[in-house]
């Protein structure tokens, strides 16, 4: 995949990847770039691949086969990522897993594992970025899920990734807290080039924050193009039918 003008090149190289389940294959990708500094959308019906993707990209799992360049480091079956380069991705999940604690607190998590105990202005201004900075002390559980979800986004940002992994990250949000929290997403990237791979079943979702988007149906990547070619000019019969919201299986 060639790089595209004016941007930087790749931050990731997938190629040749599959990944296999007690021998059921659910992901079988040729090729993939994802570049430095873009919004990434994946879209695709449920079953799709989607989320083991994301697995992959966070080096949760080692692909059965191919591999992952990260920064030109290789990630494969039997070969880890180094530490350093892991924690330049994080992940957000569609139900974030909140510690019984305050919000302030779980903001902090992620900073006191990595030995970062003096950051109290920097779990401040994170706080105020997402919205949060009132209910900091407010324990996580009272939480409305629009807020559990900022709680994890900012527990996310304030390790400063380089990668933002999000999956269906605001699923079941009002639309409200729809648009805080992609507005926050949006900032990321143009504020701190941080680059973002979002899976979404809202189509409506990718085509507006999303520079390219991925079309990925039983474990295939079935088409990979920018946002206004993609809805407007699918290459592909299959994408066509997804995004006109036909069922596609």
């Amino acid at each position: 995949m060639p790089e595209r003008p004016g941007h930087p090149g790749p931050i990731y190289r997938l190629l040749d990847l599959s990944k296999s389940y007690d021998g059921r294959l659910v992901l079988d990708l040729h090729a993939l770039d994802i570049f430095q500094g873009e919004i990434l959308a994946i879209v695709g019906p449920s079953g799709a691949g989607k989320s083991t993707l994301l697995r992959l990209l966070n080096f949760l799992e080692p692909p059965t086969s191919g591999q992952i360049a990260f920064k030109d480091v290789v990630f494969q079956a039997g070969r880890e990522m180094p530490l350093a380069l892991r924690r330049k991705v994080t992940t957000v999940f569609q139900r974030p897993m909140l510690l019984e604690r305050s919000v302030k607190d779980n903001v902090a998590y992620g900073l006191r594992l990595r030995g970062k105990r003096d950051a109290g202005v920097k779990i401040d201004n994170t706080l105020s970025q997402v919205g949060l900075d009132r209910l900091a002390r407010q324990r996580a559980r009272t939480l409305s899920g629009g807020e559990a979800q900022r709680v994890a986004l900012a527990r996310a940002m304030i390790l400063d990734p380089e990668v933002l992994l999000l999956d269906e990250p605001t699923a079941n949000l009002d639309p409200y807290n729809v648009g805080l929290i992609e507005d926050i997403i949006t900032r990321l990237n143009r504020q701190q080039n941080v680059t973002l791979v979002m899976v979404t079943h809202n189509v409506f979702q990718a085509r507006r924050l999303a520079n390219r988007v991925v079309f990925m149906l039983e474990g295939k990547l079935i088409e990979v193009a920018q946002v206004e070619r993609f809805f407007e000019d699918p290459s592909d019969p299959r994408t066509r039918a997804f995004v006109k919201g036909e069922m596609v299986y």
